[in-house]
């Protein structure tokens, strides 16, 4: 072989390993930007399948659940900066009025899926209700109990001023079922709106009792002491929540009640004492 056939030779080998080098650098190049590209549209699908959140929203809510809804309030504006909670609690029955009556508001958590129908038959609400909890009835005494009460039928002693929600209100009614159910007949020194007035009664010295939830007895601390009677279980209230029609901001209402369903929510409003649904 003559050295002039040899250079050309390497030449030709020299040639073929650049064009080889220049079609593997392009092909990574199309691979890099097909990636770059399937990740782009990745995070705009996520983007648009996650729009920010933002406005404010208005709950109207049972008083029980105070507490427990005030905390799921702070998690959710923390997560969705630009998002504004606002609540009205209340009476159950009060609050079912003031819908129906036109009073503007996104969700409304009832006490009692009874409650929640008066406000569903007026087809104002957008979504069918959930039962997110359920509240079981115990009886809150003074510190100490210093009355000796261990039952429902103790309350029907002349000499103990007790007091009970309005039969109107839910734990009114389930307070009435749990007596009916006994055969006990109580004449309360007084009825209140809402369960929150009927626990501050025994707070504030102006009862010896009242017959409300477990969950304010929880939160009420050492204030009071809570006493449980077997009667309750054949009264348990389950807790309905829904979007209201023509709620002013149907996106972060349907965010917050989701939040209320989850499992971070129900964690919050189990550690309260809130039974699950």
């Amino acid at each position: 072989m003559t050295r002039s056939v040899r250079r050309t030779r390497r030449t030709l080998q020299m040639a073929g390993a650049s064009v080889a080098a220049l079609l593997a650098l392009s092909a990574c190049s199309s691979s890099s930007s097909d990636d770059n590209s399937s990740a782009k549209t990745k995070s705009d699908t996520s983007s648009s399948a996650s729009p920010k959140l933002s406005g404010s929203i208005t709950v109207f809510a049972a008083a029980s659940l105070k507490e427990s809804f005030t905390t799921l309030k702070a998690d959710f504006e923390k997560a969705h900066p630009g998002t504004t909670v606002t609540f009205s609690f209340g009476g159950s029955d009060t609050l079912a009025a003031q819908i129906t009556s036109g009073a503007p508001a996104d969700v409304f958590a009832a006490a009692s899926a009874k409650t929640m129908a008066l406000v569903t038959a007026k087809n104002d609400t957008d979504t069918t209700p959930a039962t997110f909890v359920r509240n079981q009835l115990e009886i809150a005494t003074l510190p100490g109990n210093p009355d000796k009460i261990s039952s429902l039928k103790d309350l029907t002693k002349p000499s103990l001023k007790v007091v009970l929600c309005d039969k109107t209100v839910p734990c009114g009614a389930a307070a009435q079922k749990a007596l009916d159910a006994s055969k006990l007949k109580l004449t309360p020194a007084s009825y209140e709106e809402d369960v929150k007035s009927a626990l501050n009664k025994v707070v504030l010295k102006e009862a010896d009792a009242a017959v409300v939830y477990k969950t304010d007895v929880k939160a009420a601390g050492s204030k009071v002491e809570g006493v449980e009677f077997p009667e309750s279980a054949n009264a348990i209230n389950d807790y309905p929540i829904a979007l209201l029609k023509n709620a002013p901001n149907p996106t972060v209402a349907k965010a917050f009640i989701a939040l209320v369903q989850s499992a971070e929510g129900q964690q919050v409003l189990n550690e309260a004492g809130f039974l699950k649904p």
